[in-house]
This record gives C-alpha cells, sequence and structure tokens, in this order.
C-alpha cells in the first residue's frame, strides 16, 4: 500500500461479530489505524473491541451509525479513511483490491454488494431500485449500489460535505450523491456480501421514507433542477392525461390549462433555485 489508512467501523450490539472481523483487520492492515466508535451498545460491544490494539470511541447516545461514521473521520490520523461495517457481512478480504484501485487515483473506491445476502426481501429491493433510479437521474451516472457500508474515500472530500451527510443509515447514501453531483471520481467494484451476525438494526418502513426523504433533500441541495424538472415533467404528464380525459369528461377540461401552468411555474422555481445555489457558491 502507497498510503496510510485510518479504518473506520461503526459498532452497535455487534457483541458477537467485531472480535472476528478485528482479527481478520489485525491481520490484513496490522500497521494501519483502526477506529471503533461504539454507539452506545448494551451488549458489551465496547468491552470485546477494547480487547484489540483499537482506538475504541464511545458515544454518549445511541445518535446513529452516520453520527458515530462523522465522529470516526474527525478523529481519524490519516487522510484516507476506510469504512467497514462491524456485523462481518464484508469480509476483510475484499478490501485489498478496493485498496488497489483507490490509489489509482480515485476519490471514492465502493464496494458493490454481491451475492444472495444481499438482495432481501421483495419490499426492500424495489425501495432500492427506486432510490437507484432517482439518484442515477439526478447524477446522470450509473450507481450499482447506492448505499454500500464498505468504502475508501479520502477525508478532506469527505468533512467538506459534513453538513449534508446524514447521521443516520443512509450516511452512505448522501456521501454516494456528495461526491458523484461534485464531479469527484467514484469507482465500483463487486464484492462476496455475507450473512450479517446478530439482527439487523434496520427498520424498513421508517427508514425507507428516511432515505427517500434524505435523497430528495442532498439532490434539491447539490442539483436542484434536476428534481423540479423531474416535478414539473410529472405535472405536465398529468397535463395531458387531463386533456384527454376532457373529451370525455367536459368539466376536468381546465385541469389541462390548471396542470401546464403548474408545471411552467415548477421548472421555473428550478432555474431560481439553480441561481439561489449559484450565487450561495459564489460568496461562500
Amino acid at each position: 500500500m502507497k498510503q496510510s489508512y485510518s479504518i473506520i467501523l461503526p459498532a452497535y450490539n455487534e457483541a458477537a461479530a467485531i472480535g472476528a472481523v478485528l482479527v481478520d483487520l489485525q491481520q490484513e492492515f496490522s500497521k494501519e489505524e483502526i477506529i471503533v466508535v461504539d454507539d452506545c451498545s448494551t451488549d458489551g460491544t465496547a468491552a470485546v473491541a477494547a480487547r484489540y490494539p483499537v482506538t475504541l470511541l464511545r458515544n454518549v447516545q445511541n445518535f446513529g451509525y452516520g453520527y458515530s461514521l462523522k465522529r470516526g473521520i474527525k478523529s481519524a490520523v490519516h487522510e484516507h479513511v476506510i469504512i467497514l461495517d462491524a456485523d462481518g457481512s464484508y469480509p476483510v478480504a475484499a478490501l485489498a483490491p478496493l485498496v488497489a484501485e483507490y490509489e489509482k487515483g480515485f476519490d471514492m473506491v465502493v464496494g458493490t454488494r454481491q451475492g444472495s445476502f444481499y438482495h432481501g426481501p421483495l419490499l426492500k429491493r424495489m425501495a432500492r431500485a427506486c432510490f437507484r433510479a432517482l439518484s442515477e437521474f439526478a447524477t446522470g451516472r450509473t450507481i450499482p449500489d447506492i448505499n454500500s457500508g464498505c468504502r475508501i474515500f479520502r477525508k478532506d472530500l469527505a468533512l467538506r460535505f459534513f453538513h449534508t451527510l446524514s447521521t443516520g443509515f443512509s450516511f452512505t447514501t448522501t456521501i454516494t450523491l456528495a461526491f458523484l453531483l461534485n464531479a469527484y471520481a467514484v469507482r465500483y467494484l463487486p464484492i462476496e456480501y455475507h450473512k450479517r451476525t446478530g439482527n439487523s438494526k434496520v427498520r424498513y418502513l421508517r427508514d425507507t421514507l428516511r432515505s427517500a426523504q434524505i435523497i430528495t433533500e442532498a439532490i434539491i441541495f447539490y442539483n436542484p433542477l434536476k428534481m423540479f424538472l423531474l416535478c414539473a415533467a410529472i405535472i405536465f404528464c398529468a397535463g395531458i392525461a387531463s386533456f384527454f380525459i376532457g373529451f370525455y369528461s367536459p368539466p376536468l377540461a381546465f385541469l389541462f390549462f390548471f396542470t401546464i401552468a403548474a408545471s411552467v411555474a415548477t421548472l421555473a422555481l428550478g432555474f431560481i433555485a439553480v441561481f439561489l445555489k449559484f450565487t450561495h457558491d459564489a460568496h461562500s
């Protein structure tokens, strides 16, 4: 390895898995800084981590996955950061190819999850596909895995976007959008995704709604015209539909003029948002 790395593991109730992950990290990355951020675990995770030569940070409350990563990144000694889950789902052996690719000059390298344990139930797949489609529309880039928790990136770039990064499970989604929407070089490499040890902390309905909100906020912040353009297109299509419905129900024909006006107004708001963003960026 040409660079030195800080490896950050956010952990919440991962006592059953974190020891094996740390053993593997010690074997593969014995000279690198390893930071475990315990998010107020109740199962002895911190005690297990303390048996190993790591920097152990303990949150006083359960603040969330993204908060723990942010704390670890701020504490990192090195300018190149690796993040990895503490549940054993990402094999440590998969990091070496990611590091080799990163050292070619990419700003971020992401492990694209593969295998049966990644796909999950139908509802999860549908939500993931919708978020991926929205993100790819906003960025104009193919995104094989928008929220992989195994990735390498530059600390200084992450700090630049801290004010927009989620403190919850959507941290990885928002940092992906931040890098892509600001034209940084992001590379994806496939990795095998293993069955996690212990129970998942994700609550599908709550976290799906939260992810939708955060993705929308990130797009509006970095590329507002795309979001307003999408909304204007949806309203315009509704207007076209109302035009044809008007042939069969004349009282509804007025909806055509209303929706077309609304789509134009939405697009105009998009241009105003872009102007305000440029003005803000020029003075920041």
